[in-house]
C-alpha cells in the first residue's frame, strides 16, 4: 500500500518506516475486520466451511486508495465470474491437467481484458481460473462465486457507508500536496536567481525547473482524486447531500493547472534574464512562494486564503507598475507577464472571481474579498434516527450497553437528565475572535 497513491497522505523523502506504518494501520484494520467478517458470513449464516474467497475478496476489494475502492470491489466481482466461468469451461472440455489449468488461464484474462482491462479485473479472472483449474472440482465454482460476492458485499458497506472517505478533505490534502510542491520549486528558483557564482547558478536552475516539471504526476494524482470525489457523493450514502460544496471544490481544485503553468513560466522566463534583472526578480519570485505555502498549510481557511490573495494583489499591482516601461518582447517582460498570471491565478484558486481578480491588478481596488470556501461536509447519520428494532424483539439478558449505545447512536443526542442546556450564543459570538485566554484572578 503505498503513500503516495492519490487519495493518501503524501510520503516525504526520508520519513521515517515506522511513522509510514503507523499511518497504515488504519487502512489495515479496516482490511482486517472486513475479512473476518466476510469469513464469520460466509462460515456461518452459508455454511461454508472453506470460504478462503470470502476474506480474500474483501481484502482485495479495499486495497485501493481512498475513493477508488468501490470500484475495486466491483471489478473484483467481475473479474471471478470470468475466472471462474472460464475454468469449468475449460475443465469441462479438457478434463483436467496442464492444459486445462493453461486453456482456463488464458482464457480468462483475454476475456477480462475485452471487458474491462483494468489489471485487477484480469489478475482475479486468472487467478480464479487457475484454482478451478488446479482443485479440479467444478461443482464449487458456485459455491466460490458465492464467497467473492459476500466478500465484495462486505468490501462495499465497509467502503461506501461505514468507512466512506471524506471527499472534501480528500480534495484539500491534494491541493496542499501540489502546493507545496510549487512553493518549494518556486524558492529554489528564487535560490537560483540569487545565485552569483556561473556553474552554481545553471545547477540551481536545473533543480528549481526539474521540481516544477515534477508537479506533472501531483497533478495528475490531483486529477484521479477530482474523479474519486465524485464517484463518493455519487454512490456513497452518507456523502450524497455533500455534492454542492465538493463541486465547488473540484473546479477550484482544476485551476491549480493554470497556476502550475504560469509557475513554470514564470521560473523559465525569470532564469532566461541578466544577473542584474535577476536579483530584482528573485524577491518577486520568493514573495510568491511564500503565499502559495501559505495556502498549502491550510487551503480551506478563509482568512489564510484572504492573506494569500491580498499578497498576490500587492505583487501583480507592482508586477503592472514596474513592467509598464518594459518592452514586451524582452526577457524581463516575458517575466513580468508570467508573474502578474500567476498572481491572478491565486487569486482565482483562493476564491476570487475570474473578472474581479484580472481588473484588481490594473485598478486601485482595495476590498477584494475572497468566497467562503467550502465546508467540510458531515455524514447524514441523522436519517437512520426513525429506524426502530421489529416489534416483538427484546434484548438478551446482560446486553445493557449493547442496547443503550446503539440506541444513542441511532437517535439524535439529547441532554442527559438533569443536566442545562448550554446557552445559545449571542449574535456576535458567532465570528468573534476568542482572543487570549484571560489569566484568573488571584483573589
Amino acid at each position: 500500500m503505498r503513500g503516495d497513491e492519490p487519495g493518501r497522505r503524501p510520503v516525504a523523502a526520508g520519513e521515517p518506516k515506522l511513522r509510514r506504518a503507523a499511518r497504515a494501520i488504519w487502512p489495515v484494520l479496516q482490511q482486517t475486520a472486513a475479512a473476518a467478517l466476510a469469513w464469520l458470513i460466509a462460515v456461518r449464516l452459508v455454511s461454508h466451511h472453506q470460504p478462503f474467497f470470502a476474506p480474500i475478496a474483501a481484502l482485495v476489494g479495499l486495497n485501493a486508495s481512498l475513493g477508488q475502492r468501490g470500484a475495486n470491489a466491483v471489478r473484483l466481482v467481475v473479474g471471478v465470474i470470468v475466472g471462474i466461468v472460464a475454468g469449468e469451461l475449460a475443465f469441462a472440455t479438457t478434463g483436467g491437467g496442464v492444459g486445462t489449468l493453461a486453456l482456463a488461464t488464458f482464457t480468462a484474462m483475454m476475456v477480462a481484458q475485452l471487458i474491462d482491462g483494468a489489471r485487477i479485473v484480469i489478475a482475479q479472472a486468472g487467478v480464479s481460473a487457475v484454482l478451478i483449474a488446479a482443485l479440479g472440482d467444478p461443482a464449487q465454482g458456485p459455491q466460490r462465486l458465492v464467497d467473492a460476492l459476500i466478500g465484495t458485499g462486505v468490501a462495499l458497506v465497509f467502503s461506501q457507508l461505514v468507512f466512506a472517505p471524506n471527499p472534501l478533505r480528500l480534495l484539500r490534502r491534494s491541493e496542499s500536496t501540489v502546493l507545496t510542491g510549487l512553493a518549494d520549486g518556486l524558492r529554489s528558483a528564487a535560490n537560483a536567481l540569487e545565485q552569483e557564482d556561473e556553474q552554481e547558478d545553471e545547477q540551481a536552475a536545473e533543480q528549481a525547473l526539474s521540481q516544477l516539471r515534477s508537479l506533472r504526476d501531483k497533478l495528475g494524482d490531483l486529477s484521479s482524486v477530482r474523479k474519486a470525489s465524485d464517484r463518493i457523493v455519487r454512490h456513497s450514502i452518507p456523502w450524497r447531500s455533500a455534492k454542492a460544496p465538493v463541486v465547488h471544490e473540484r473546479e477550484s481544485a482544476g485551476h491549480l493547472d493554470l497556476l502550475v503553468g504560469s509557475c513554470l513560466m514564470l521560473a523559465r522566463t525569470a532564469l532566461a534574464t541578466t544577473a542584474h534583472q535577476r536579483r530584482s526578480l528573485a524577491s518577486m519570485v520568493r514573495r510568491l512562494a511564500h503565499a502559495i505555502a501559505e495556502l498549502a498549510d491550510q487551503p480551506g481557511d478563509r482568512a489564510t486564503r484572504q492573506h494569500a490573495t491580498e499578497q498576490a494583489l500587492v505583487l501583480g499591482r507592482q508586477v503592472v507598475a514596474e513592467g509598464a516601461a518594459v518592452p514586451a518582447e524582452s526577457p524581463l517582460g516575458a517575466a513580468c507577464v508570467a508573474a502578474r498570471l500567476a498572481s491572478i491565478d491565486v487569486m482565482i484558486f483562493a476564491g476570487v472571481e475570474p473578472a474581479l481578480a484580472l481588473g484588481a491588478v490594473h485598478t486601485t481596488v482595495d476590498d477584494l474579498r475572497v468566497a467562503d470556501p467550502p465546508r467540510s461536509p458531515r455524514r447524514h447519520w441523522h436519517r437512520l434516527s426513525g429506524w426502530h428494532w421489529p416489534s416483538g424483539w427484546h434484548w438478551p439478558s446482560g446486553w445493557h450497553w449493547p442496547r443503550q449505545w446503539i440506541r444513542r447512536w441511532l437517535r439524535p443526542r439529547r441532554h442527559a437528565a438533569g443536566r442545562r442546556p448550554p446557552p445559545a450564543p449571542g449574535p456576535t459570538a458567532v465570528h468573534a475572535d476568542p482572543g487570549p485566554q484571560a489569566q484568573p484572578s488571584s483573589e
